[in-house]
């Protein structure tokens, strides 16, 4: 399959295009963008990652020893990624501290032969992310499509509608949005004052609803805890602080329930809420892209959001599949929701219970595709 947008003006799916850039033009507008949307731009899909990480240089002999003994629970789990191994460890390093706390004699987690205690874990876990960090950070990435994207938008939607603001809710750890609106001269918040190197500040989310913002849920490759601190800095790569912590702060998503009930991710998830429940008289648009609904918890603060929206809320989401599947065709199938759900699927449009079933595969869920739409190429 090609790139060429021929198939978006033919008589099925022409008057579809128009409607999803007029949808996008008018009302209040939010992304939920996954890892599929950093693909373009040269960085690893999870499944890819995971393989980085597991032989990457920054991976001890211990925690290397450590994901072998995990990733043989998951024997059989073909989907498994680095996340969930992650998440695993989350869940052993929880017990640990629990036991510690109530200074318990056996702190320690069996894992087979071996005992490990929370220290153990905790090392474990800056080390995988670390590597991740590095597996992302440390590659040269090419911005184009990103650029592309916030340009169609902040200015093809945005005709004669200057000032209207956008939330992108980033499931990703690298920095691409934010590194496309910079180059585009777009002003956005996300959550820090200062430059490159800053420090955590919510109120800077606090806007008229006319500003930029970006919530980075999972949390960033450029996220540090230095020693003392309970809220994240922005340290530029190469910098060292007398007191920096090796942590980098992101978060896998078996683990996020745990995670937002402390900040930053509890404030940035309390401003999601807020954005998706829009009040009387307000529209609000969510479109998906790159994201295949495998955080149970996102999922969740979606389908709450649908219902407490009373209608206001519409989500548009571009999938890989042939038709909804999974939460999608749970949504589609609820009739106090479904008016509210479109799904630009591979081989069709679905919307409520109107079906536009198609024999081409149509490249919705293509990153650059979706860039290139609504930036009005046809």
């Amino acid at each position: 399959m090609n790139d060429d947008l021929t198939l978006f003006s033919s008589p099925k799916l022409k008057d579809v295009v128009q409607d999803l850039r007029e949808l996008l033009s008018q009302g209040h507008l939010a992304f939920l963008l996954g890892a599929g949307c950093s693909k373009k731009a040269g960085l690893p899909l999870m499944f890819e990652l995971t393989d980085e990480v597991l032989k990457h240089e920054k991976i001890g002999k211990e925690t290397q020893e450590l994901l072998d003994k995990i990733r043989k629970f998951f024997s059989g789990a073909g989907s498994a990624t680095i996340e969930d191994y992650m998440s695993e460890i989350v869940d052993f390093l929880s017990i640990a501290e629990r036991r510690t706390q109530c200074g318990a004699t056996q702190s320690k987690v069996s894992l087979g032969d071996q005992e490990k205690d929370a220290t153990e874990f905790q090392t474990a876990l800056d080390e995988i992310k670390q590597a991740i960090s590095s597996s992302i950070g440390d590659k040269e990435v090419d911005v184009v499509t990103h650029r592309q994207f916030v340009r169609a938008i902040h200015s093809s939607l945005q005709a004669g509608k200057a000032g209207r603001g956008v939330d992108y809710f980033i499931l990703n750890y690298d920095t691409l949005i934010e590194d496309a609106l910079g180059l585009e001269k777009i002003v956005y918040s996300d959550g820090f004052i200062g430059a490159t190197t800053g420090w955590w500040e919510p109120s800077t989310f606090n806007t008229d609803g006319k500003s930029t913002r970006v919530f980075k849920i999972h949390g960033s490759i450029d996220w540090c805890l230095l020693e003392g601190d309970s809220l994240p800095r922005r340290i530029r790569s190469g910098i060292k602080t007398e007191f920096a912590r090796n942590h980098v702060l992101i978060y896998p998503a078996a683990t996020k329930y745990q995670e937002t009930q402390r900040d930053p991710f509890a404030q940035m998830l309390n401003h999601m809420r807020q954005s998706l429940c829009p009040s009387e008289g307000n529209e609000m648009v969510l479109a998906i892209c790159g994201y295949n609904f495998g955080d149970s918890h996102i999922d969740l603060e979606i389908e709450n959001a649908l219902y407490r929206s009373e209608g206001r809320l519409t989500i548009a989401a571009f999938v890989g599949n042939d038709e909804p599947e999974g939460k999608l065709k749970k949504w589609l199938n609820h009739p106090e929701i479904s008016e509210q759900i479109r799904v630009y699927a591979k081989k069709g449009f679905f919307h409520g219970d109107k079906k536009l079933k198609l024999n081409d595969e149509v490249p919705w869920w293509k990153f650059e595709i979706i860039a290139r739409l609504l930036g009005g190429e046809r």
